[in-house]
């Protein structure tokens, strides 16, 4: 059986509906034709033309070779995996049905097929560096063939989707034909960089010392900032002040969860309720495995109040005030800025 990476957007969002509906789409806004009644690609293509009009043949090209397996090639029992984009997890599922074509749908949910998530929110850490290449393929759907992924994930499912053993590993890599390590697509160079820069925060800033990281990002930004010690906080990791001294009109409660399980709701008030105890106008909630998928929306009354970083946050952060970080901290975490080619699937 296969492996594919379906996407579900560009910047992640469909996600949600992926998810709880429990279905995979193809989302091309214009494409509402059945792919099923296609014997050849290029007739596929010959659509695309059609209703994309100024697109370049190359980008037509692309597209057609990600559309056409979606209907023609993707069966029932082959896996999906879905990296998502808010939130630094991975969620794979085994496709249920064959591909469905909805005519009165809503764009651009036109096809689709069933899937059932046998993977959910399994944070990105828990895969090799090499799977993470091929999860940061440049397209929106295709094979994930490179370095027998396809066996070594469904190892992973088979162990709970424990990280592999370096015996593991090794054994899987010394097997890998030469087709399979042929990888069609471009890769994701920001996206490989980001997870690079994850695996050296995760080693060198575990537990409280994630804390440490916060609290000298918000310094950059120009906060005077106190940081509880390590063990209990009383529910605030931090606390900062865009005034001298700490005396300011903005004064915020941060709390700092380090692992890689998703927050909850409940959870998140608690520090809600911690801004009230310290007299903070507003709160920061740091979460690096990210957040369960309906608290950012069940938080939105809170918008004005609240702030939720999960792990892309915090790196975002990271790079926009790298350069006023303490020098202690920056050679824990030695980064290089640099200029590449900011691909698209049409480049």
């Amino acid at each position: 059986m296969a492996v594919w990476l379906v996407r579900a957007g560009s910047a992640g969002e469909f996600e949600e509906k992926f998810i709880s509906e429990r279905r995979v789409y193809v989302t091309w806004g214009l494409l509402d034709v059945d792919l099923s009644r296609f014997e050849e690609r290029e007739q596929v293509q010959s659509v695309l033309a059609e209703r994309y009009p100024e697109s370049k043949p190359k980008t037509l090209q692309n597209w057609s070779s990600q559309v056409w397996p979606f209907a023609q090639r993707m069966q029932v029992g082959d896996w999906v995996v879905m990296p998502l984009k808010t939130q630094p997890v991975v969620y794979i599922g085994e496709i249920l049905g064959d591909y469905q074509f909805e005519a009165q749908g809503s764009s651009p949910f036109f096809h689709w097929r069933s899937v059932r998530w046998i993977g959910e929110a399994i944070p990105r850490a828990q895969f090799s560096q090499d799977l993470l290449y091929s999860f940061g393929a440049f397209m929106t759907i295709c094979r994930i063939r490179r370095n027998n992924a396809e066996s070594r994930i469904r190892a992973m499912a088979a162990s709970g989707w424990q990280p592999e053993t370096m015996k593991q590993l090794v054994g899987d890599l010394a097997t890998a034909s030469d087709e399979a390590a042929v990888e069609e697509a471009e890769t994701d160079l920001e996206l490989t960089g980001k997870d690079h820069i994850a695996r050296l925060i995760a080693r060198r800033f575990k537990g409280h010392r994630l804390t440490t990281l916060v609290a000298a990002i918000l310094k950059a930004q120009g906060f005077s900032i106190w940081q509880s010690p390590e063990g209990a906080d009383g529910g605030v990791d931090i606390l900062a002040s865009n005034g001298v001294m700490g005396f300011g009109e903005q004064t915020i409660c941060v709390e700092v969860k380090s692992g890689d399980g998703l927050v909850d709701r409940p959870t998140v008030d608690k520090l809600l309720g911690a801004m009230s105890k310290f007299n903070a106008s507003q709160g920061l909630f740091v979460a690096w495995g990210g957040y369960r998928s309906t608290v950012q929306k069940e938080l939105a009354s809170s918008f004005f109040r609240l702030r939720l970083w999960n792990q892309n946050d915090l790196l975002d952060q990271l790079f926009l005030y790298y350069d006023r970080l303490d020098e202690s901290i920056k050679s824990e975490l030695p980064l290089k800025r640099i200029w590449t080619v900011a691909l698209t699937e049409d480049v």
